[in-house]
């Protein structure tokens, strides 16, 4: 607790995204193009980002088959990036405190 401000500072290591990338989850942006669907010679550019597990893909792959089932815009193209964040080998706990002025 910080006795300054009374409030509790935020756990890093509680944090859902760290124990998502120790599992080998990674960031994962994909870049969707699709036909507008009353002007199909037109392309429209959606941006889905998500924690995804490389190289299936799960939720992203469910993400792409609710928009195939559920939407009128018919899929042109989808690009993925994905960016390793962090690794299992590369996280440690440090104990202490540092404070920068």
């Amino acid at each position: 607790m910080d006795q300054k401000l009374g409030q509790t500072q935020p756990d890093p290591v509680q944090s859902p995204e760290i124990w998502l990338a120790l599992r080998g989850y990674r960031l994962t942006t994909a870049e969707i193009l699709y036909h507008l669907p009353d002007h199909p010679a037109l392309l429209q550019s959606y941006i889905w980002q998500n924690w995804d597990h490389a190289p299936k893909f799960p939720c992203l792959k469910a993400f792409l088959d609710f928009w195939r089932r559920d939407l009128d815009a018919r899929l042109h193209s989808v690009r993925i990036g994905v960016a390793d964040v962090m690794g299992p080998g590369q996280w440690r706990n440090l104990p202490g405190l540092l404070t920068l002025q």
